[in-house]
């Protein structure tokens, strides 16, 4: 097993990277990628797949797209069996009136926010991982 278990380590120990674009939510029929994307995620549902790319690419597929979020990397690789840690991050976000849209990969998990809000999460962020 790999990433870091601990809740207060990863706490501790992250840090969080902004990226630059504006990010969308759109789902395709299985099987049916339009040319020019290049999503950050794919997840196949039973109903199509779900897509999350830069709005630009979507608009430009001429896709129909909802939640314009920008992406946080949460720079600490936490394990895939780790207890807690999005649920935390989550929590605080909540305490702010702020959804978030967590994805978790293989080395990092990342947090779709929504746009316009990415100064005040990356703020949440920062102080969440200082007060450890």
């Amino acid at each position: 097993m790999s990433g870091e278990l601990d809740l207060e380590k990863l706490m501790a120990t992250m840090s969080a990277e902004l990226h630059e674009g504006v990010f969308v939510f759109a789902t395709v029929k299985n099987g049916q990628m339009p040319t020019g994307v290049a999503p950050r995620m794919m997840f196949q549902e039973n109903e199509g797949t779900t897509l999350i790319l830069l709005k630009s690419e979507a608009e430009a597929a001429g896709l129909s797209f909802e939640f314009p979020s920008r992406m946080i990397t949460l720079n600490v690789h936490s394990s895939l069996e780790a207890v807690g840690f999005i649920a935390r991050i989550a929590t605080e976000l909540a305490a702010a009136g702020m959804g978030v849209n967590p994805v978790s990969a293989f080395y990092h998990d990342y947090l779709f926010i929504p746009d316009g809000r990415q100064d005040e999460a990356m703020t949440l962020l920062k102080a969440m991982a200082a007060s450890r």
